[in-house]
């Protein structure tokens, strides 16, 4: 038997009118009391099997997620309403921001399924209902939700007729959010009649926003995701197991693990074969064993004091829609599962006790994890390098920190060899330099920058002239540094070669060396790329106060010119110091003096024999053949493997050759749509990313004033590649040639919005639904477990 929700009813009704005039929310809230009751949560979620949990399911969940969804989702949701989820709707928004950098002390955290477990605990966290919690009844649940006044305001007051919004519109991610309650929300349709959901955007269809509507007069019955499939249930029981050994090896494996899977999305893909129903989970430390319902320890950081004896690890359904921003998927395999045993459980070490939860301690991984052999946890990192680097980028926070504008627009990250990494004088050196390797995450989430800044500096200074010291004892007898000591990925590892890419506030890392050569890269060894995830995901804190974000922005300054500085240790000498001067211009005097001294002073010749004038170009050439073997994703983004003929790629590869001040008035991110000519051909998805050039990167604040725009330029890759698009372009392959021919032609604002003219799918095109539709199934189809929902958060009104 089909069910339906009620039709909602169009008669107008007192309690709108009492609404319309009254401009006092306390008022309002009194007469809404006296007229409906005092309000208190409803009974939304119901039992899967359920005919109403169906419909949801089957019409109304996807409605919220490609319309919702896109914009609230993650700690960048506008007003904490995270729509995600079933529980998430039902919390409802709360007007604090996650977002707030100037905050003198840390924040309260509000994570959903950590921080609180029902809507009556949300409710005491300050979190108002967008649902009617009053009398329940058709016409109240409409007009009492802020969902459904939300949806009728944008009905009412849609989109003017223009192309580019004009007028009272704020785009930033920082703009001044109303999150009005519904006793707020009189007032608010009056001060902002044009600003009904979707926020910005074109309006939903009338058969979109109807079933929208008669789900809210329904009493919004929703179900949620918690169910395991059985078919991966032997899996889960199978690692939690190996995960809650009881000895001290199996342990202390185990933690670590888990402060590196923290923020992951694991899956089993040898029990659930790709599809888009893949079933994702997540690990949490719990005070119960396997076997016992889950009981979450929630701590702000994975490595805080659980305030238990025992820790046990266990895995949870992922419980929230995925988006692409917060998706970092991570297979556990049988394959994986020997792995980790070959190397951090079947040598003969031993774990002589656990480590304790002192910040001091757990906050420094060198010191906490110095019982597990280095070169297993550096083995661990390197094998999964691309997800390692992605929680720099993904998680914990969604939304790039603070410390993104502390790298390059886009640059290659190679690895040292593991087997040198593995060698007991190595692991030996490590131990030596565990106090100078402590880290920011030591003082919790409230601290004071400047002063525990110049220590950090002092430490990294001591450490770095002890690493340069060892590197030059152990060359000093005719040995050089060579690409022998870059790791091949073992020759069937393509995690060995990674591009990152910053697109302003958010990055994006994928596999392989794609681009034209860069002006700068990394090379990490195993202490690197730990401190940098204990610095950027285990130990940073979203809802921390100002001066624990900018202090971890500050020491990932030091972070990255080590990463670099060891990549200039293979260039002679002379072309060192030159390059440092030019990737630091107009740096300040005592940047320079640290450049000059702490980190670069490796005194060795490199053992490369270099034939041109720019040994850098033939170290990158050098790396890239090198890796080519593993560099399978560099084809993979490649626009020779893009499915239009032989003149249409090379109309693309013109495009990607703009630069300089042509390139600055493109956006950061452009997603490209093309439909073939060959109708038996898919439409092809593009990327076009814009890399801004800068003098250097080291400065805190003002970055404008280090721009280069004359150095900008253009990206141009086979599929999506990031979680944010700034534009949408929808174009026929015929019309290419003139596309690019007027893009080639662009020396203005004015310029660039004549292009979006013909190419663009801008937010207010009335196709604007349709077309995203279209490019989420696509990516979705193309990438089933990579893909998540794309973000609209950025979309530019140009």
């Amino acid at each position: 038997m089909t069910v339906h929700f009620p039709k909602l009813t169009r008669r107008p009704v007192l309690l709108f009118l009492v609404l319309i005039v009254s401009g006092c929310a306390t008022y309002a809230g009194f007469n809404l009391d006296q007229m409906y009751g005092k309000p208190a949560p409803q009974t939304r979620i119901l039992p899967a099997e359920t005919s109403l949990a169906q419909r949801y399911l089957n019409e109304v969940k996807p409605l919220v997620e490609n319309r919702c969804v896109v914009c609230h989702a993650c700690y960048d949701a506008p007003c904490q309403l995270k729509m995600s989820s079933a529980e998430g709707i039902d919390r409802g928004s709360n007007k604090e921001k996650v977002y707030q950098g100037t905050r003198l002390v840390a924040a309260n955290t509000t994570r959903m399924f950590v921080d609180a477990h029902s809507t009556e605990e949300w409710r005491k966290k300050g979190f108002s209902p967008v649902l009617n919690e009053r009398v329940q009844s058709s016409e109240a649940n409409t007009q009492l939700s802020v969902i459904s006044r939300m949806l009728m305001l944008k009905q009412n007051h849609p989109l003017p007729d223009e192309k580019v919004l004009s007028g009272n519109w704020d785009f930033s991610l920082d703009r001044n959010e109303q999150c009005p309650t519904i006793e707020e929300m009189s007032a608010y349709e009056q001060s902002y009649p044009l600003w009904g959901m979707p926020y910005g955007l074109t309006q939903l269809p009338d058969h979109e926003n109807q079933i929208l509507m008669d789900w809210v007069a329904a009493g919004a019955p929703m179900t949620s995701q918690s169910e395991i499939p059985q078919a991966v249930k032997p899996q889960i029981a199978e690692w939690e197991r190996f995960l809650n050994g009881d000895d001290f090896k199996h342990q202390l494996t185990a933690r670590y693990l888990f402060e590196h899977w923290f923020v992951s999305h694991l899956y089993f893909p040898e029990a659930e074969p790709a599809s888009d129903q893949t079933a994702f989970f997540r690990i949490v430390r719990s005070r119960t064993a396997p076997g016992k319902p889950v009981d979450i320890i929630a701590t702000r950081r994975p490595f805080d004091d659980p305030g238990v004896q025992r820790v046990y690890y266990r895995i949870l359904p992922v419980r929230e829609t995925i988006v692409d921003k917060t998706h970092m998927p991570f297979a556990l395999t049988g394959e994986r599962m020997a792995r980790l045993k070959a190397h951090f459980i079947e040598p003969g070490y031993t774990v002589s006790a656990l480590p304790g939860y002192t910040p001091e301690l757990a906050a420094n991984p060198l010191l906490a994890f110095e019982q597990l052999p280095v070169g297993a946890r550096y083995r661990y990192m390197i094998d999964n390098a691309q997800h390692t680097i992605m929680g720099f980028i993904k998680g914990p926070v969604c939304r790039g920190q603070l410390a993104l504008n502390v790298i390059n627009d886009r640059f290659w990250v190679v690895f040292v060899d593991p087997d040198i990494a593995d060698s007991p004088q190595v692991a030996a050196f490590y131990a030596t330099q565990a106090d100078n390797l402590r880290l920011p995450a030591e003082k919790n989430s409230t601290t004071l920058p400047l002063h525990n800044w110049v220590t950090y500096s002092k430490q990294q200074g001591r450490f770095l002239r002890a690493k340069n010291a060892y590197l030059n004892d152990a060359f000093k007898n005719g040995q050089h540094l060579t690409t022998d000591l870059i790791w091949d990925g073992d020759g069937t590892n393509d995690n060995a070669a990674l591009t990152i890419f910053r697109h302003f506030d958010s990055a994006t890392v994928v596999k392989g060396l794609v681009g034209e050569q860069p002006k700068t890269a990394w090379v990490l060894d195993y202490s690197l790329i730990e401190r940098i995830h204990y610095l950027l995901v285990a130990g940073f804190d979203v809802y921390g106060n100002f001066g624990h974000q900018l202090l971890t922005r500050m020491y990932m300054d030091f972070l990255r010119m080590e990463g670099e500085s060891n990549f200039l240790s293979l260039l002679p000498p002379a072309t060192r110091r030159s390059e440092l001067a030019n990737w630091y211009q107009d740096a300040n005097q005592s940047l320079l003096h640290y450049l000059e001294g702490d980190i670069n002073d490796f005194s060795q010749p490199s053992g490369i024999e270099y034939k041109t004038s720019n040994p850098k170009a033939e170290l990158l050439g050098m790396l890239q053949s090198k890796l080519k073997g593993v560099d399978q994703n560099h084809t993979r983004y490649a626009l020779d493997n893009v499915q239009l003929n032989k003149e249409s790629i090379s109309q693309l590869h013109a495009l990607a050759r703009i630069q300089g001040r042509q390139a600055t008035l493109f956006p950061e991110l452009t997603f490209i749509m093309i439909e073939p000519t060959d109708t038996n051909v898919p439409p092809q998805l593009l990327t076009l990313v814009r890399n801004s050039a800068h003098k250097n990167i080291s400065s805190l604040f003002d970055e404008e004033k280090n721009r280069l725009p004359s150095n900008d330029n253009l990206t141009l890759v086979n599929g999506l590649l990031g979680s944010y698009p700034s534009a949408f372009w929808h174009i026929r392959e015929a019309d290419l040639p003139d596309i690019v021919s007027q893009a080639k032609r662009i020396y203005s604002e004015e310029d660039y919005r004549a292009l979006l003219d013909h190419v663009a799918v801008r937010r207010t095109n009335p196709d604007f639904w349709p077309f995203s539709d279209k490019l989420n199934q696509i990516y979705r189809q193309s990438r089933p477990i990579e893909s998540g929902l794309l973000d609209y958060n950025r979309l530019e009104n140009r």
